[in-house]
């Protein structure tokens, strides 16, 4: 038997190489999981990217994002009645599924897009529909008249049910465009 002192560079050297050999095993282990992370990331940007981004919840989850972490996680791919059948097509080319119809569970597609229109005499400023209106689309502050913003509205129908005068109303879409308002400048121009 070797003297203590002949020993520890020997246990030293196989100390370090146990060492390295399981940082090295760590960093691979590390690289192989952050690698596979980044491709689910990816698969889920996709997919998020595809979604009409309502954030209208009927899809059972609470905005487009988490629906689209569940799809990459394996959750069906036709629970968002605002995408139709369009998106359940596009999703089953992306993920390379068969499509299938949508679950009439979460509602059914809109021939026409709605948006949200608030009787403004009859609002009492309670800010509820503020609150829960997942886009931003409405403004106005406590006690005072709110307006939707129509080109913001997705027409969720998220803002109906906490309004407490029921003074909101969804309709097409179309029936809410209005010509752009006529200022002195565009007649100065001729551009009218």
């Amino acid at each position: 038997m070797l003297p203590l002192n002949e020993q520890l560079p020997v246990i030293l050297l196989v100390w370090t190489a146990v060492l390295l050999a399981a940082f090295f095993f760590g960093l691979r282990i590390h690289r192989t999981l952050t690698a596979e992370q980044r491709q689910q990331r990816s698969v889920v940007e996709l997919i998020h990217s595809e979604l009409p981004q309502t954030q209208c919840g009927r899809c059972g989850f609470p905005g487009c994002l988490p629906y689209a972490e569940a799809i990459g996680n394996g959750s069906p791919i036709n629970q968002c009645p605002p995408g139709g059948e369009r998106l359940i097509r596009r999703l089953a080319r992306l993920l390379n599924e068969p499509p299938e119809p949508l679950n009439p569970r979460h509602g059914t597609t809109q021939a026409v897009p709605l948006v949200a229109v608030i009787r403004e005499p009859e609002c009492i400023g309670c800010t509820k529909c503020i609150q829960a209106c997942p886009v931003d689309a409405i403004l106005g502050s406590a006690k005072t008249m709110h307006t939707v913003l129509a080109s913001e509205c997705t027409g969720c129908d998220l803002c109906v049910e906490p309004c407490p005068v029921d003074c909101i109303d969804i309709v097409p879409a179309a029936s809410q465009r209005t010509p752009r308002p006529l200022n002195r400048y565009a007649i100065s121009r001729g551009s009218v």
